[in-house]
């Protein structure tokens, strides 16, 4: 009882914080509405000078964040890709600011058209769990390369990295410009019904429809970044190594806790077998052994844990066939949330595993006869954030990707689209609406202010009243036609 009072006490200290600080950041707003190349290109690089310099900091913390978190992996899809969004955005951005020139009919002329990209204002940024430190950084750089006040609200469950990233904002930039919220699930609420210029959601599609709602009462745009059901599909003829490999390495990248993992197979009926073989094989390889190896990552808590341990205990209760992938037999059940992948074959549409986004180290199999088979399997289920393609075949990858929507898709690869510094990153329908990384980011997080511009000569009044003289029907013979 006390912890709860402690905790509310806390959590309306935050929200009344979170509320001066927005404040605070719509007056500096206001105070320099249009900061220049300089001050931007500035704040980049002071970003990347503090995750530089704090990158073993922050690897530990992810580590104590998920009781075992790979330090390779955090560097690889968290450090990394940071860096590398930074580097990329620094290049382009004198590019990206300049007004764009636009074509002006005959009709209108002399005169010039031109769209000027404006920054929004406040920004806020909600950052899931699975990738703290990536997924917080870069609608940042996003926001901040656009020439926005920004508020991160981190997540909760990941309470040491968020309370680093929030010391190092805080000793980076001044709290009207950048500002990190810490909190619970209550403060996050509160934190989405701000009147936010632009809000930036990564997470599941059940919270972002509440996330959605309570911008709606601002009118607030929303950038959605969620989840489904991602699909692999294996062509008939291309060798299975590669595409055991490839798909091997997205799952168990952070023990299948990311939003663009491949969440289920689709495989010939025919090769079923052999994709479990080489997928065991391929797994074998990369990681031996699971308990105590550091390059294989935990599952973030107890909660999502027993999420996953439910799904299986569902599938199995319906008849699915379960291939556990533990391959020094290991027992994980004592003391740790580490989970082997479990490949799951004779799923039916009732499962839990089937229903919902697994996120985690579970892939079921599902056997198709023939390609239009597998698309339409697709194609009747909510539209997913990624969709992976492994075959050589050029007019079969062309007739999937024509024939199919995602959000993104790789072609024989997995999850590689979204470390693509000058590709868009976002879904479509369930899966999420809007787009950021690179360029996209950029737009994103500006106002596209569309500016007519003329000067003393006045072509518009051969159209004004009174109508219909010569100048009028000469007008209308020339341009309605």
């Amino acid at each position: 009882m006390v912890a709860t009072v402690v905790q509310l006490t806390e959590s309306k200290k935050q929200i009344q914080q979170n509320h001066r600080i927005f404040d605070d950041q719509k007056k500096a707003f206001r105070n320099n509405p249009m900061p220049s190349l300089t001050e931007r290109q500035e704040n980049l690089k002071r970003l990347k000078r503090v995750l530089l310099a704090n990158q073993d900091r922050l690897l530990e913390a992810m580590d104590r964040d998920f009781s075992c978190r790979s330090r390779d992996e955090s560097l690889i899809a968290e450090v990394m890709p940071s860096v590398q969004g930074i580097n990329y955005t620094l290049k382009n951005l004198n590019g990206w600011m300049k007004p764009s020139k636009r074509h002006v009919s005959m009709l209108f002329q002399p005169a010039s058209n031109q769209v000027h990209y404006q920054p929004k204002g406040v920004v806020g940024v909600i950052v899931p769990w699975n990738y703290p430190l990536y997924l917080a950084v870069g609608p940042l750089v996003a926001s901040l390369s656009a020439g926005n006040r920004t508020m991160i609200k981190m997540s909760e469950f990941t309470p040491h990295t968020s309370a680093l990233f929030r010391e190092l904002i805080e000793s980076t930039f001044p709290e009207d410009l950048v500002s990190v919220v810490n909190g619970e699930a209550d403060v996050a609420a509160d934190f989405s019904a701000l009147p936010f210029d632009h809000l930036l959601f990564t997470g599941s599609t059940s919270v972002g429809k509440l996330v959605m709602k309570a911008a709606a009462e601002n009118l607030t745009p929303v950038t959605l970044e969620l989840g489904g059901k991602s699909p692999a599909i294996v062509a008939s003829d291309v060798p299975m190594e590669d595409a055991a490999q490839r798909i091997g390495f997205g799952k168990a990248l952070n023990a299948g806790q990311t939003c663009v993992a491949p969440d289920y197979v689709l495989c010939p009926a025919d090769r079923v077998d052999a994709f479990v073989d080489e997928f065991r094989k391929q797994f074998t390889a990369m990681y031996p052994t699971l308990r105590d190896n550091d390059d294989y990552t935990a599952i973030i808590n107890e909660r999502q844990y027993d999420r996953l341990q439910s799904y299986l205990e569902d599938a199995r209760s319906k008849g699915a066939n379960l291939i556990e992938i533990n391959p020094a037999q290991e027992n994980l059940k004592d003391g740790t949330r580490k989970m082997p992948i479990t490949l799951a074959l004779n799923t039916t549409p009732d499962m839990k595993l089937m229903q919902d986004e697994i996120f985690g180290p579970i892939l079921p199999i599902i056997t198709y006869g023939n390609l239009d088979e597998a698309i339409h399997y697709i194609n009747d289920r909510p539209r997913p954030l990624a969709l992976y393609y492994f075959g050589y075949e050029k007019s079969q990858q062309d007739y999937v990707t024509t024939n199919t929507h995602s959000g993104g898709m790789c072609i024989n690869d997995a999850l590689m689209h979204v470390a693509q510094d000058d590709l868009p990153f976002g879904g479509v329908g369930d899966s999420g609406m809007g787009h950021y990384h690179g360029k996209e980011g950029f737009l994103t997080f500006s106002h596209q202010r569309a500016i007519f511009s003329k000067q003393r000569f006045n072509s518009g009044k051969f159209v004004y009243a009174p109508h219909g003289t010569t100048a009028h029907k000469l007008i209308y013979k020339m341009f309605i036609r």
